[in-house]
């Protein structure tokens, strides 16, 4: 049982692509590692990279995590798109081709490189795609690093340069895999970046002399952006801190055959590092952290009504209906990680007993001052009792649980405790900018937040709340880290629709990145000995 990177180390880049100003995403899907699976055409979606924008040889950033287990076969499919616009639904995108394969087939490539063609489009070449993978070392520090530059070559007719870094970590056959961008520094020759905190493994995957290259770019708009120079490093010499060691020259290899006299295109120079353990999420598990799990229902009117059987809240005698599967399937795997197995449950959009108000964080089981529920099955008998007694209405606001749970967790921040908020919903969200004010106030504590939406409604408006590209802001703060996963349950072929539930896992409902979020700077690593 090893990780192997088309997790945290596969690159997949499409090359030669027909078609101009692409901005392809790729999605990878990985089906069971069952042996009799050959491919997986209805396999949940494993992740997304980021976008690259006006590129037809775009070389992706975000790698995924894969267990490799070399006695069985893990199917995995590439799909690669044109992405239009900030709608997560797919099939508002422009399909660009998809491949198949194995991660045996990944990992048995030379080099672990394997390069193959995209498909799918009958009569059109879609260009390729190269997965490359990497076995990750034990390694858990994270590096802080920060670095200026100084004399720059000007490369704008009209300015000076807009210059970024763009970090690369050598692979065992020679080759380079992106790890790390800066941001773009506007206008200048003598550029300060912000610090930044990347993991060592994926700067050297624990090798400290392991060749570190380094290219320097003056950003243009149109995506052409021009090469200014580089140079290489290892992680051993940046682990000198500031010092004549670590100021470089920014060498244009072209420029210094052409002119004699070519001495370099500027310096860059490391003004500070530190290095820190990454605590992981067993860490803080076995350390004695208590997970305390918080579901918040959609009572809104535009679920339907629920004695109807279109309704997304009808209670069918034969199966469950989706915000109940939503609730069974994630709740059972958080209350794992719950030892007293008390869940607050929370509804909201409703009009509320006795006198019809409208209520946007009422109690399921009718306690205000004991919201919690024994179990998973006792949040599904509350909110089975809820639909009976409640008026569906509106609007869909999601501020108030979040506040609830944040006040919650602001009065533990010793590391022994972290809060997890479940909302299912079915809707466009009606009070944004409050709930982005209300997640960006609780990013500073231990607390994670799962979105979940349910039924055919807009989803899209609700993506940036999950601030896995760019952080969420409200009020000119940004949120200290991303704390929020907004997801969709699978499509019916592949589990919804029919009366056997999904699998229980939080990866099948999109949601992998909730077990990282508390290994965070939120608290302490405190509880019982870690070495007990």
């Amino acid at each position: 049982n090893e990780q192997a990177g088309a997790g945290q180390d596969a690159m997949p880049a499409p090359r030669r692509m027909t078609k101009g100003h692409l901005v392809p995403p790729c999605l990878a899907c990985a089906s069971p590692p069952a042996p009799h699976v050959t491919s997986c055409p209805t396999c949940p979606p494993f992740g997304r990279t980021e976008v690259i924008d006006n590129s037809l040889n775009p070389d992706f950033l975000r790698k995924f995590v894969l267990d490799y287990f070399f006695e069985e076969k893990q199917n995995l499919r590439f799909d690669l798109y044109d992405v239009d616009s900030k709608s997560p639904d797919l099939s508002k995108h422009d399909f660009l081709g998809q491949a198949f394969c194995t991660l045996g087939e990944i990992v048995g490539s030379a080099g672990s490189r394997l390069e193959k063609p995209l498909t799918g489009i009958p009569g059109k070449k879609c260009g390729t795609i190269i997965l490359i993978a990497e076995e990750l070392g034990n390694c858990r520090d994270v590096a802080t690093l920060q670095f200026c530059a100084n004399k720059l070559d000007k490369k704008d007719f009209f300015g000076k340069s807009d210059p970024f870094m763009v970090f690369y970590r050598s692979n065992e056959d020679g080759t380079f895999t992106i790890c790390h961008k800066t941001e773009v520094v506007r206008n200048t020759l003598n550029p300060v970046w912000q610090a930044f905190a990347i993991p060592v493994r994926a700067l050297c995957n624990g090798d400290y002399d392991r060749a570190i290259k380094v290219e320097v770019y003056d950003w243009d708009r149109d995506g052409s952006h021009d090469f200014i120079g580089e140079f290489t490093t290892s992680y051993r010499e940046l682990a000198r801190g500031q010092s004549q060691f670590n100021v470089y020259e920014v060498v244009n290899p072209r420029k210094k055959m052409k002119k004699k006299k070519y001495l370099n295109s500027g310096t860059v120079t490391l003004l500070s590092f530190a290095v820190e353990s990454d605590h992981t999420f067993l860490d803080y598990i076995r350390g004695g952290t208590q997970i305390n799990f918080t579901v918040a229902i959609d009572f809104t009117a535009s679920n339907g009504n629920p004695s109807q059987s279109t309704s997304l809240h009808y209670l069918s005698p034969y199966q469950l209906n989706a915000y109940a599967m939503a609730l069974k399937a994630v709740g059972e795997i958080i209350q794992d990680y719950d030892s007293d197995k008390m869940f607050p449950a929370l509804g909201f959009g409703a009009k509320i007993p006795p006198d019809g108000r409208v209520s946007h964080e009422f109690p399921l089981n009718g306690d205000a001052a004991n919201p919690a529920c024994s179990g998973i099955e006792g949040v599904l008998e509350a909110y089975h009792r809820s639909l009976r007694s409640v008026q569906l209405y509106g609007p869909t606001n999601f501020a108030p649980v979040v506040n609830h749970v944040a006040r919650s967790a602001a009065a533990v921040l010793d590391g022994s405790q972290y809060f997890v908020l479940l909302i299912i919903t079915d809707g466009v969200i009606s009070d944004m900018a409050q709930t982005k004010e209300a997640i960006v106030n609780a990013a500073k504590l231990p607390m994670s937040i799962i979105i979940v939406g349910v039924g055919q409604a807009e989803f899209d408006a609700m993506v940036e709340l999950d601030g896995d590209d760019i952080r969420i802001s409200s009020r000119g703060k940004v949120a200290e880290r991303d704390i929020v996963q907004v997801t969709s349950p699978p499509p019916p072929h592949v589990g919804f629709g029919d009366t056997t539930p999904p699998p229980n896992s939080l990866a099948w409902w999109g949601i992998p990145g909730t077990p990282n979020q508390p290994c965070h700077s939120w608290g302490p690593l405190t509880g019982p000995s870690m070495d007990g």
